[in-house]
């Protein structure tokens, strides 16, 4: 089903063309000019693009019959180095908004300097300029770009025997798990790293060798304390002992096994807590166990010697990381435009399925905090450092799940057995999940069944002494 389009976007719609928003006409194809935007926004800050829409903010839409095959064109175009150099991983969303059909694209600003059809462009006000033979212009957003972002540092003496060979090739497995036919599959290692962004040439030094994203990724530890000696991870269990901990993982390895660390380490203090959603069992803890990991190791500023911290208390999980930040505050989760600090890192991450796209995660650690914690709200600062706080509790209701949910929540575990559900096994589903206790526990469950047999949405083929329920 095809989603409305976000209040968010809307007003980007109704703020007018500008550095970091574009409006193209789209009814049967893609733009030809598309990629010279999308090459000068990667360039530049980033921005929002929208085809269906004109410049003067009028919304004229794009043919729904055609909209399958543009989205797939757009994918395959941005994974084609003749069309854009590096290549890159691109979202296309299909919106409707006044029962039109809208496109929509959201760049990232890239780390990289890209090229489409061999031609530089940057963003200036609402217009995309060919730089290609300014070479003060280029010069200066070579400079900008090695000084905004340290994931490009080149190691030139850096070899293939610095790093692990057995993380590459589970990276490989991984991506091609992921999405057959993957393009590393048929890669060497040499290949595999240089598509990915993570072997590359300084054009103003002539230098060239694996940057730092490389060594963090795949780095042997070793090799990663010397390229960045404060670089540490800590995971720190603060339940009994408040003044120092009862648990703690001091973690100085590479970014893929430290994320296994500490979801491993959220996994071992959090009880599990499952979900139904489209007829699939989730368990919500390790979807927020996940994406808390994936932002802290993809959007901390490595440039900055503050160690990332992941603290579990028995109240929350918090998570800390040094930021670059371009405002300062909470986050408004209904008016959010992520930029990702470490694209290449981030990008690699998404290529092997261990992160969606870019501003995905904040959004899913809200929603499932929301059921995790029976009602309570994530809260994310942006500031020198980014803070992430997701309550395991609802302080502000001792009331564990609030019964709308209960009811649904037993409604789909009902669903999800074609024989139908004992008490006892709902019970043994369903408390786990409650903090209340046993009693108030029985009572909420009791009274849900109830509720929906009255509402005929389950019915009891067991007995009057031994119920067991289906759904009708």
């Amino acid at each position: 089903m095809i989603e409305n389009l976000p209040k968010n976007l809307i007003e980007f719609i109704n703020a007018g063309e500008g550095t970091t928003i574009e409006y193209k006409e789209a009814k049967k194809n893609l733009p030809s000019n598309l990629f010279e935007t999308v090459c000068s926004m990667l360039n530049r800050n980033g921005g929002h693009i929208f085809l269906g829409v004109k410049d003067n903010s009028k919304v004229i839409g794009v043919y729904q019959d055609y909209t399958k095959d543009m989205k797939k064109e757009f994918v395959d175009l941005c994974n084609n180095p003749e069309k854009i150099f590096p290549t890159v991983l691109l979202d296309i969303k299909e919106y409707i908004y006044e029962n039109k059909h809208i496109l929509y694209i959201y760049v990232h600003e890239s780390s990289d300097v890209h090229k489409t059809a061999n031609k530089i462009y940057d963003r200036n006000e609402d217009g995309d300029f060919d730089i290609t033979n300014n070479t003060t212009l280029i010069s200066n957003l070579y400079i900008r770009k090695r000084s905004t972002y340290i994931e490009n540092k080149i190691y030139p003496f850096a070899t293939m025997n610095d790093l692990r060979i057995d993380l590459i090739e589970e990276a490989r497995k991984m991506a091609s798990n992921r999405t057959s036919n993957h393009p590393w599959s048929k890669m060497s290692n040499e290949e595999m790293l240089r598509s990915a962004g993570l072997y590359e040439r300084n054009l103003e030094t002539g230098k060239e060798g694996f940057n730092l994203a490389c060594l963090l990724l795949f780095g042997k530890d070793d090799i990663i304390a010397s390229a960045l000696s404060y670089y540490k991870t800590d995971a720190i269990l603060k339940v009994k002992d408040t003044e120092r901990y009862d648990d703690r993982d001091d973690i100085r390895t590479n970014l893929l096994d430290s994320y296994d660390r500490l979801t491993d380490f959220i996994k071992k203090h959090l009880n599990d807590k499952f979900y139904i959603e489209d007829d699939q069992r989730i368990n919500v803890r390790d979807v927020i166990a996940r994406e808390l990991c994936a932002n802290l190791l993809i959007h901390r500023e490595y440039s900055n010697p503050y160690p990332a911290r992941l603290v579990i208390t028995k109240d929350s999980i918090i998570t800390e990381n040094a930021n670059k930040p371009r405002t300062i505050g909470f986050i408004d989760l209904n008016n959010y435009s992520p930029y990702p600090k470490n694209p290449k890192i981030a990008g690699f991450f998404k290529e092997i399925g261990l992160a969606d796209e870019l501003g995905s995660g904040i959004k899913k650690i809200a929603k499932y905090t929301k059921i995790y914690s029976g009602g309570g709200k994530p809260l994310f600062k942006d500031d020198e450092i980014f803070v992430a706080t997701v309550p395991l509790t609802n302080k502000s209701s001792n009331s564990g799940f609030i019964n709308n949910e209960l009811k649904e929540l037993i409604l789909n575990f009902i669903k999800e057995s074609s024989n139908g559900r004992t008490r006892q096994e709902i019970n043994d589903y369903i408390y786990p999940q409650m903090s209340e206790d046993l009693e108030t526990k029985n009572s909420k469950v009791r009274t849900s069944l109830t509720y929906l047999r009255k509402k005929d949405l389950i019915e009891n083929v067991g007995s009057d002494t031994n119920p067991v329920w289906i759904a009708k």
